[in-house]
Parts: structure tokens; C-alpha cells; sequence
């Protein structure tokens, strides 16, 4: 199934797609997408649901999000076009949850902002708590995946310290969405073609079978350093193809217009404003 959350910034109500691509309204079956929710998602049939009319805002497929983990230099081709050494373990960073935006909001720049850029993502919603598990059964933990761009400002990221969170935690620098696709319907996490546009022109091709660690391989990973909590967000490395890695690089200005897509998972697009 594909679960949504819509209306208005702090306001939203939890939907569901029917097969038509018509939106549901959920609420009278379940309060928000979040928490205990996500670790028995309800199995209802859309089209007993109300129909929503017009064309609202789609917010955050998962509310009140715990932890926003992310995991650096999961591709081969990406650490090799940044001038990095494929790592022996994961990289761990947390990005802030006030980065946490709609797939469709816009995306604005810091002050003093001059090298922000793009990164897309599959991203894995924690459902079933974990501790300590281990990778054959990783994905029984998993409510569902989604989109995420790990928008990133690389000056804040690298050259003020080393710490990778600065440079990530930028307000709307996490928009997450369309949907909540459930695990059931994704099969095979390590099987699914990912891109980014940024003004209609391809940056960004890749597909999740060349992350140097599986989406399993992460969860039991993370597991073993922290308990990994119902709405959880793991987002899970960037396909080669952002700004840092082109000769000479190029990074966002306002009115730029970034349009992600992951097979199965939807799309998402944002504009560039100026804070």
C-alpha cells in the first residue's frame, strides 16, 4: 500500500492511495502515520475509504520522526567521483529533524549558503522496534520506503570542522515523501533505479544494487549501536551524480528545481528559495 499524509504544515491527516491514484482520507481509521502505527500499519481497502477532493498538500509520509539517521558514501561510484575510499564500515551521521520537509515544499537555502546540493535517497521507515538484530532479519523492521533528499551544504559539511551534521541539518534539508510504500510491495530493496533532475537535466542516475551496504546490512548495523525506534528514518547513500563530484562543480541557486524519482517509490520535486 501507499500511505500519505496531507494538508497543511503541522495540520496533516494520514491518506492512502486507491488504485487509481486517488487520494483516501485515513483519519477515521487511524490517528497520524507514526509511532506503534507504523509497526502494524492498518489493511484496509481504499476504496471503502472517503475520497478527498482537490489537490492538497502532501506532508512527511511518517510523522513525529525520532531519529533521522543517514548513512555517507554508500556507493561505489559516488566515493570514487568525490575522491573517497569506499569505507570499510557505514558512515553514520545524523541529520536534525527540524530538516524534515514535504516532498513538495520548497527548499531554502541558508544565509552564507554557496555550496548546497543535491542528493537522492532511498530511505527505510523503522516499523517494529530493533535491537541487536541481526541482517536475516533486518527487514521484518521495516514499515515501509520512501524518497529522501539528503540536500547537504558541503561548506557547512567540510569546511567548518569536519562535522558532516552541520552541513546537513539546514532547515528543509531532509524533504521526505510522497509516499510510504509498504514493505510488501518492495521486494527487493537492493533492486531499485534511482534519479534526480535539477532543472529538467539529469544529474543523478543509479540503481540501490550498487550500495557498497544493503539496506539489511545498515539496519542490523545501527542496531548494534543504538535501538532503532517506530518512525526511525534511515536514508541510505546518494547514487554518483551530485554537485561536489562535476568538473567544475555546480551547486544550487534560488530558482533551481530538483525532481527525484526512485522506481516504485513515487517523486518528488522542490524549488529553491533563499532564506
Amino acid at each position: 500500500m501507499r500511505f500519505v499524509r496531507y494538508g497543511e504544515p503541522g495540520a496533516e491527516k494520514p491518506g492512502v492511495l486507491d488504485a487509481s491514484d486517488q487520494l483516501r482520507d485515513l483519519s477515521g481509521v487511524v490517528a497520524d502515520l507514526a509511532g506503534d502505527v507504523l509497526a502494524n500499519l492498518p489493511d484496509v481497502d481504499p476504496e471503502t475509504l472517503p475520497m478527498v477532493v482537490g489537490n492538497p498538500r502532501l506532508g512527511t509520509p511518517v510523522a513525529s520522526v525520532g531519529k533521522f539517521i543517514a548513512i555517507g558514501l554508500n556507493y561505489f561510484d559516488h566515493a570514487a567521483e568525490v575522491g573517497a575510499k569506499p569505507p570499510a564500515e557505514p558512515i553514520v551521521f545524523m541529520k536534525a529533524t527540524s530538516a524534515i520537509s514535504g516532498p513538495f515544499d520548497a527548499v531554502s537555502l541558508p544565509r552564507g549558503s554557496q555550496k548546497s546540493d543535491w542528493e537522492v535517497e532511498l530511505g527505510v521507515v523503522i516499523g517494529k522496534p530493533a535491537k541487536y538484530v541481526d541482517e536475516a532479519t533486518a527487514l521484518d523492521h521495516v514499515a515501509g520506503y520512501t524518497i529522501v533528499n539528503d540536500v547537504s551544504e558541503r561548506a557547512f559539511q567540510t569546511e567548518r570542522g569536519g562535522q558532516w551534521t552541520k552541513g546537513k541539518s539546514c532547515d528543509t534539508f531532509g524533504p521526505i515523501g510522497p509516499w510510504l510504500v509498504t514493505r510488501d510491495e518492495v521486494p527487493d530493496p537492493q533492486a531499485l533505479a534511482l534519479s534526480l533532475d535539477v532543472n529538467g537535466t539529469r544529474m543523478q542516475t543509479g540503481n540501490t544494487s550498487s550500495m557498497i551496504f544493503g539496506v539489511a546490512h545498515v539496519i542490523a548495523y545501527l542496531s548494534q549501536m543504538m535501538s532503532l525506534q517506530s518512525g526511525d528514518v534511515i536514508c541510505t547513500g546518494t547514487p554518483p551524480g551530485v554537485g561536489m563530484g562535476m568538473k567544475p562543480p555546480r551547486f544550487l541557486r534560488e530558482g533551481d528545481e530538483m525532481s527525484l524519482e526512485i522506481s516504485g517509490l513515487g517523486r518528488q520535486t522542490q524549488r529553491v528559495v533563499q532564506d
